[in-house]
This record gives C-alpha cells, structure tokens and sequence, in this order.
C-alpha cells in the first residue's frame, strides 16, 4: 500500500489513475509520493519516508532539486503535456502585440459613453492598425516540446522561422517542420528576427540571458515573448528597450512589479498551461509517472536522476540503490549479493551528472542485513527495495 500527498489542487482525472494499492493521505510526512503543481517546497522539510516528487507541469524552480538527489527523492516533471495551451497563448501574443489589439480594446472601453463611439473608431483605429505576421521573421530560442509546436504553427501562418537550441534532442528534431531554419548562434536570431520568443528552461545558464547585450543586438522595433519564465530576462532593460524604441512591445505571462502596467509591456496573469485540457494531460502523466516508479523503481522523466526502465519484476526481488556517480560502485553492490549467494538475473545503472541509479533483480528476497550492507558504502544516498 502506498499513500500520495496533494501540496496543490491536482485534476481528477489524474488522481482517478491511482488504484487500491494507493491511499491519499493529508500528512506529507508519511507519503511515498507527492504531487505538486506551483507550491514552494524549498524550505519544507522532507521526510525520510518520502520516495518520489511528481510535478504536474514541466518548471521545477519550486522544488529543491540537489536536496532530493542526496536524500534518493526522484523529482518528476510533466514535459509537454501542457505545450499545446502554452503553444496557443504564445501564437495569440503574437497577434496581440503585432496588432495592437489591446490598445484597441481599451480605446473602445474609455469611449463607451460616446454615442458615435463607431463612427469615431473609424478615425481612432488607425492609431491600432499594427501589421501581420505573415513574412515576418520569428526567432524561436529552445526547441523542445512548446517551442517545436510554436515553430510549426508559425510555419503554417507564413512566417519565416529561425530556431535555435544546441541541446534539441532526437524527438524534437523529428517532429521539427523541415522548413525551420535550424541556427547555430543565437545572435544570428536576435540580428535578424522581427520577432523573438523563449522557450529555455531557467538555469544558472539561462538566467537574465536576454539582457541588455542581447537587446542592443536586435533589430530595432522587435516584438519580444517570454512564455518560459520571468528571470530569463532582463526586465529592466526591456523596459529602456521600450523606451529607446528598440523594442515595440513586450509580451510576458509572468506578472510583476516591474512590466504590470507599463507602456508597451501586454503583462498576462501566468495563463500559459492554465487550461482545462494542459492540467488534465499534466495530472495524468504525472500520477503514470509516480506509479511506474512506486510499483517498480522504473524512472522517465525525472530532472535529477536518470532515465531507467527495467519494466515489471518477474524476479523474486528487485532493489534499488541511489549513489554517487563514482567508480567501482557496481562492483561493491555485487559482491554484497554474491557473498550471500544470491544470483543476479539483470542489472542496470545509469548516471546523470554526479548521480547514478542502480536497479538489481534478483532471485531472492534481499535481506535486512544486504540492505544494511549495501547502505553502508559509501557514496550511497539511499538502498530501496522495490521488491
């Protein structure tokens, strides 16, 4: 019997994924697993019995990573199952700061009392007109799950597309439309691009890197999208950018004291995945997610520890063994069953960063004593029994 904590509201059609083996339980300190969407986990304290964090959407800055790595808490994401609603809100942005259309809507509410409000809107609108998208140029940065559908859709409303991201991997490249112009310097977007738009994740890396620098590189009267997250940017500078005439307008989905309300800045309340159908995809893949690896130490999709799938046990054991990624580990954990003459019938290990995970079926149960053994070398965080 496993027990899961909610920190946020998670869909029901997720939740209705667990089976009897699962029981929802309104301590955190006595889950295996919790589910979590937008909660601050930095500073809660994180019981030992917790296995598993399975975040219903794709960001995790809310959770702390490297803590959980060193405790054997596997952290899961939910990459893509909310890419089509943040896809759609981008591409209305588009249309939204190219058209000035909020502009034009506040022009019609601050004249709501004029009779002829229609006949003067003839006169008024050219002050909205904006211009189309189609043949303009749009600089995608990062082509993972939102930036691919951004760059295909784009392609379909006639737009010349440039992507850019040095790390895209083999899926995202398949579905790739062929005719993304796929760049390998990132200045080459920002030079030729009327409009730009981020889809990087936030990383020490990633941080502030559309900055001062960046901007002054753009092309004057570029239309500038942040639909990933607020700190990837330098707000300030967009703000002088504005100023300068160096950036037509602004468009972000994260509030804050800095854009809310200023010219040229069209500020969204963080609407991106808050649709019906991206919280429901989030839940489900993030309670898949949670089971996969509660019922057999199988890993997808995690942030902090690598990728492993073992599939179900057929064995009489299966254990689970978090560590350093350092050598003659493996070694270690083998001779801790073979000095108990117990044989192994498949292995796998796989590393990430300075991480490693270790799966084991064996054709006995483990005991107390290998368990003891196995968590007493050192550079292991955490010995599971899955089984």
């Amino acid at each position: 019997m496993f027990k899961y904590h909610c920190l946020n509201p998670i869909a029901g059609v997720g939740l209705e994924k667990f089976n009897d083996q699962y029981v929802k339980t309104d301590n955190m300190d006595e889950a295996d697993g919790i589910l979590v969407r937008s909660a601050a986990m930095h500073d809660m304290e994180l019981s030992d019995n917790l296995l598993a964090i399975a975040r219903a959407g794709a960001g995790v800055n809310n959770i702390p990573l490297d803590k959980c790595a060193e405790k054997g808490i596997v952290v899961f994401n939910t990459p893509g199952a909310n890419a089509n609603g943040v896809k759609e809100l981008v591409i209305a942005g588009m249309l939204l700061a190219s058209r000035d259309v909020v502009g034009g809507i506040e022009w019609v509410k601050d004249n709501q009392s004029d009779e002829n409000v229609g006949k003067s809107a003839e006169k008024a609108k050219k002050n909205f007109a904006g211009t189309e998208i189609e043949g303009k140029k749009l600089g995608i940065i990062g082509l993972g799950a939102i930036g691919v559908r951004v760059a295909n859709v784009a392609k379909h409303l006639g737009m010349e597309v440039y992507g850019y991201d040095p790390y895209v991997s083999v899926d995202a490249a398949w579905n790739l439309s062929r005719d993304v112009k796929h760049v390998l310097n990132v200045e080459e977007i920002y030079e030729e691009c009327d409009l730009v738009t981020i889809h990087v994740p936030l990383m020490d890396a990633t941080k502030g890197m559309i900055n001062e620098e960046a901007i002054g590189k753009m092309k004057d009267g570029v239309i500038l999208l942040n639909f990933a997250r607020d700190l990837l940017v330098d707000e300030k500078a967009v703000l002088e950018g504005i100023k300068s005439g160096k950036i037509r307008k602004y468009v972000s989905d994260f509030p804050n004291s800095t854009t809310a309300g200023q010219d040229g800045c069209i500020v969204i309340p963080h609407l991106g995945a808050s649709t019906e159908e991206s919280e429901d995809n989030c839940a489900v893949m993030a309670v898949k997610e949670l089971k996969d690896y509660l019922e057999n130490g199988n890993i997808v999709n995690s942030v902090n520890y690598p990728k492993c799938d073992m599939g179900v046990c057929a064995q009489a054991g299966r254990v689970a063994i978090f560590h350093k990624n350092i050598a003659n580990m493996i070694t270690k954990f083998t001779a801790c069953f073979g000095d108990n003459n117990i044989n192994i019938t498949d292995m796998t290990n796989k590393s990430k960063g300075e991480v490693a995970y270790t799966m084991l079926d064996i054709e006995s149960p483990a005991s107390d004593d290998i368990i003891q053994k196995l968590q007493s070398i050192g550079g292991v965080f955490r010995v599971r029994v899955v089984k």
